[in-house]
């Protein structure tokens, strides 16, 4: 039996042959259809986008809009594709549904609000066009997959303790901090992709999270990091029973997920006088009301981003004098410099205008993934953007400011007999108010009379005390004054008295009207509790009975018809005895 020779045609024919037959690897990547909408739905959200969104992230998507120079954090810059909230791994692009559900949501405590008012399908045909401003939208070998999260489980005692220490193992302290506050030793030094400065979160207020406050939210942001900033992913890092530990911890570091804000003080009477020395003792009988703080826009000076967030306040009066506790959180406590209500503030440092960084400082400048899909990242400069655990032990920290931290109390200068009150940054000419104004790199406060930003006067009665303390991230002032002053509003029990606050962050360079305060709120000094009358009067009435009824039962055996037979009988037996025999 002879064999038929095979000639390299054949050869060739039969390699391709195998080569259609044989199954793909499981390994290789598919390309899939990225998910851009349709020309329709990407021209309604063109329309939208120009109308409600290129004022702060511009009209070409880059985050130059014209208000951009007054925003921190600053606007996202679609054109580089990272976000940093999503459900896709560490450096991937966002799904449809993540973009959508950032419009709608918003990001808390930023620039950018949430769009209750847009219908589902604005919202869907607005994120497809926000695909359009960056070509990896439209590569195929870039369609975003969403990670599978595993359910929530529950949380325990041991999964907190246990998160408490990874919490510190995997360096999580060092950026926020020891109780979550954001004021880790790194905190100050912290930088955006683009160079920009970025805060760490402040865990102990989950209302500020930017990709939501529930147990999941948290999860999977520890589980895809946040694109562009110093918070890796710790997908690979972490297994998903220790990042669900860290969780459960950080969730540990807050007494509540609201804010829980109020528009009422309630000033208690102290349980003893009220003495500096004992600080934060004093206000144990008092409830702490929170207040949101908000930037100073109206007059020059503007803080349009203050990074303090809100204020705890608590209050206390004895016979003589009344106190109030303010704490707020800080990421670092300048207690070097001065402050001042007068101070002024240049027109050029109400827009934000840091220098540009150098491009080494940029690990996400290139796309890794752009050319070759496989391709390894190169070494970030930064050594937090991609490794949790890498850093020194304390970062360097940044300059200090020539401006000390502070605040102050406002209260109208005489008691309102109306609904009116004086403006409230700081008073008018016709509605005085009187400061109290307290800079942190002094031992006391001071006393000022506000008529408005551009008249303020020193009214130092020498009445007004204080002290300060910082700790873990919190500053806490104490502010005492008598209850009744020669110049001054009187706090009386059972009366309302309105009041403001406002704070000074010396890290940001606020001094003068370049700060954050809240609105016009309420201090009720509640009476003393008085004991009710009720017992001893129903006490005396017993009393008045017990008397009554034994009288009526001594009046009835003393003449009563009982009595009366029983002197009737005696006489007869004495008239008896008397008569004798006959």
């Amino acid at each position: 039996m002879t064999s038929c020779p095979i000639g390299p045609r054949t050869l060739g024919c039969l390699a391709v042959l195998i080569a259609l037959l044989w199954p793909a690897p499981t390994g290789l990547v598919r390309a899939q259809t990225p998910d851009v909408g349709t020309d329709a739905q990407r021209e309604s959200g063109r329309a939208l986008y120009l109308r409600n969104c290129a004022q702060c992230h511009g009209e070409n998507g880059d985050g130059v809009g014209y208000a951009t120079p007054y925003l921190n954090p600053r606007p996202r810059d679609f054109t580089s594709g990272y976000f940093k909230v999503r459900s896709t791994p560490s450096g991937e692009l966002p799904t449809h549904q993540d973009l959508v559900n950032i419009i709608r949501r918003g990001m808390p405590y930023t620039s950018m609000p949430a769009w209750p008012t847009l219908s589902n399908q604005q919202v869907s045909d607005l994120a497809y066009y926000l695909t359009t401003f960056s070509p990896e939208f439209a590569n195929a070998n870039r369609v975003p997959e969403p990670l599978t999260l595993p359910s929530a489980p529950a949380a325990t005692a041991e999964s907190i303790e246990l998160g408490s220490t990874l919490y510190v193992d995997n360096g999580c302290i060092k950026c926020h901090g020891t109780l979550g506050r954001g004021n880790g030793p790194s905190a100050e030094t912290l930088v955006d992709e683009l160079g920009f400065p970025i805060r760490a979160a402040d865990l102990s207020q989950p209302w500020t999270f930017r990709g939501g406050p529930s147990r999941e939210d948290i999860f999977r942001t520890m589980t895809t990091g946040l694109n562009g900033t110093p918070m890796p992913s710790f997908e690979e890092a972490l297994p998903a029973e220790q990042r669900w530990a860290i969780t459960d911890f950080i969730v540990s570091l807050s007494e509540s997920g609201e804010p829980e804000y109020s528009n009422l003080v309630v000033a208690r009477p102290a349980l003893d006088a009220i003495d500096l020395a004992r600080g934060a003792t004093n206000f144990e009988s008092a409830p702490t009301a929170h207040f949101p703080i908000v930037g100073q826009i109206m007059e020059p000076g503007r803080q349009f981003q203050p990074p303090t967030t809100s204020v705890a306040v608590q209050a206390v009066y004895d016979s003589e004098s009344i106190a109030f506790l303010v704490r707020w959180h800080d990421r670092s406590p300048q207690q070097t410099g001065s402050n001042g209500l007068s101070l002024p503030v240049p027109p050029e440092e109400e827009v934000l205008t840091p220098d540009e960084p150098p491009a080494a400082a940029d690990p996400f400048a290139a796309d890794p993934l752009a050319l070759d899909p496989f391709a390894e990242p190169p070494a970030p400069a930064d050594p937090f953007a991609l490794d949790p655990v890498a850093g020194p032990d304390a970062a360097p920290g940044a300059q200090s400011s020539e401006f000390s931290d502070a605040v102050a109390i406002q209260i109208p200068a005489q008691a309102p007999t109306g609904a009116l009150k004086p403006y409230f940054i700081f008073g008018d000419a016709r509605n005085a108010v009187d400061l109290w104004f307290f800079d942190l790199a002094l031992s006391e406060p001071l006393q000022f009379t506000g008529r408005g930003g551009a008249d303020i006067a020193p009214n130092d009665t020498g009445d007004l005390t204080g002290v300060a303390s910082y700790d873990e991230g919190e500053w806490s002032v104490i502010f005492k004054r008598p209850l009744r002053t020669s110049s001054g509003a009187t706090f009386s029990p059972g009366a309302f008295m309105p009041v403001a606050f406002s704070v000074w962050d010396g890290f940001s360079r606020d001094r003068g009207n370049r700060r954050g305060l809240t609105v016009w709120h309420t201090v009720y000094v509640e009476p003393e509790v008085v004991s009710s009358a009720v017992g001893p009067m129903v006490n005396a009435g017993l009393l008045v009975l017990a008397i009554e009824l034994v009288v009526i039962l001594w009046v009835r055996r003393r003449y009563g018809p009982g009595a009366r037979e029983d002197r009737g009988g005696a006489r007869l037996r004495a008239g008896s005895a008397t008569a004798g025999p006959r």
